[in-house]
């Protein structure tokens, strides 16, 4: 599971949560280090905490010139409990020289992640590739938050086509969004700023969303967002 990328504090709770097993992570440090010290690598797998990516902004006033946004302080409160499926948290991915970037789509309960490539943050392009990547999962989509960038302005065709309810979150309040915001910082570990999207196969995208989705989060009981969302269960440690 280490080799796998997952923390020794993911797979002390997988292995309990799997096998009934219990290990302190502090256990799986002191093994990894004691590997080192005769030679092994395990220690390669441990990651420095990401940096936390502060995304620039323009102007307070362009950013408030989305027509007809509906506020986050309408959303139902029941969105905020996180018990049930279909609220989704949305944003862009900028990518080198701010030519494209990535839609990334986090479902709030169960933090399942759904990202789309474009080649420009124009707003017709954004809401296409939104819709498109959405679309096969228009059952379980609810409400939708979105960011306040100009590229989600056609925020209510987004809505008519997944017959869902757009909500903005306020100017400058990136913890509305934190699922999002967080699931970004973890992409960030796979395609660093700078990273030209465009040049990346999307079996490359495809195998770094892969990676989050069949992350066991701690926050969700080291379950998976795969198993959370889709019901199924999966065998991450070895037999």
């Amino acid at each position: 599971m280490l080799l796998n990328g997952l923390s020794p504090e993911q797979v002390a709770g997988r292995l309990a949560l799997e096998k009934k097993v219990v290990l302190h992570h502090e256990t799986i440090y002191q093994y990894i280090y004691r590997d080192k010290a005769h030679g092994g690598e395990l220690y390669k797998t441990l990651t420095r905490a990401c940096k936390k990516y502060k995304k620039r902004y323009g102007s307070y006033d362009k950013r408030g010139q989305i027509v007809n946004r509906v506020s986050i302080d309408e959303r139902p409160s029941i969105v905020d409990a996180k018990s049930r499926i279909g609220d989704w948290e949305g944003d862009t991915v900028i990518g080198k020289g701010r030519k494209n970037a990535f839609v990334t789509m986090v479902e709030r309960k169960t933090l399942y992640t759904i990202v789309h490539r474009i080649e420009s943050k124009h707003a017709q392009i954004t809401a296409d590739a939104l819709i498109k990547c959405m679309t096969p999962y228009k059952d379980k989509v609810i409400t939708v938050t979105l960011d306040n960038g100009k590229e989600f302005a056609y925020h209510e065709h987004i809505a008519q086509k997944l017959e869902a309810d757009v909500y903005f979150a306020h100017p400058y309040s990136s913890w509305e969004r934190g699922i999002n915001e967080n699931t970004n910082g973890l992409l960030r570990r796979f395609f660093p700023k700078g990273t030209d999207f465009m040049a990346l196969s999307e079996s490359e995208i495809q195998a770094a969303v892969d990676k989050l989705n069949h992350r066991p989060r701690k926050t969700r009981g080291y379950k998976t967002p795969h198993e959370l969302f889709t019901g199924q269960s999966e065998v991450l440690v070895a037999a």
